[in-house]
């Protein structure tokens, strides 16, 4: 079961017997491959991801299917960015041990971006009473 529903990764569909499969969706964001773009290696979640090196972390991301970028420490639903300018704050990752949007921000290479889907509303209400951590 996927429990972000409002940010599917995994689609389930019938195939011809009848029987459910689980097809990993493609994401909807596209990148412009008429130039040649630089690629960078950053750790993403304690794995090893390349990002385009002249777009944003999240423009990145999105472009690889990546729709969540952090989990509201109000309602524990999945968020993800919205207006790529920096206004609306949804892409907040802790990036090299720092909170900062996402895209307002150029991977650099052996750049560490934490996104802390792991923790729920209930770990980061015991972390800090008097707000979320991140």
């Amino acid at each position: 079961m996927n429990r972000y529903r409002n940010f599917p990764t995994d689609v389930s569909k019938h195939n011809k017997s009848g029987v459910k499969e689980s097809v990993r969706k493609k994401s909807m964001f596209k990148t412009d491959d008429s130039g040649h773009t630089n690629q960078v290696s950053v750790v993403l979640d304690g794995r090893k991801v390349d990002l385009p090196g002249d777009a944003s972390i999240a423009a990145g991301l999105l472009g690889q299917g990546e729709l969540i970028s952090r989990i509201s420490p109000a309602s524990g639903k999945a968020c993800a960015p919205h207006c790529l300018m920096g206004v609306c704050c949804e892409c907040m990752m802790e990036i090299d041990g720092i909170r900062q949007r996402a895209c307002m921000t150029r991977p650099a290479r052996d750049m560490v971006i934490n996104r802390h889907l792991d923790k729920g509303r209930e770990n980061r209400q015991k972390e800090d009473p008097h707000g979320p951590s991140l």
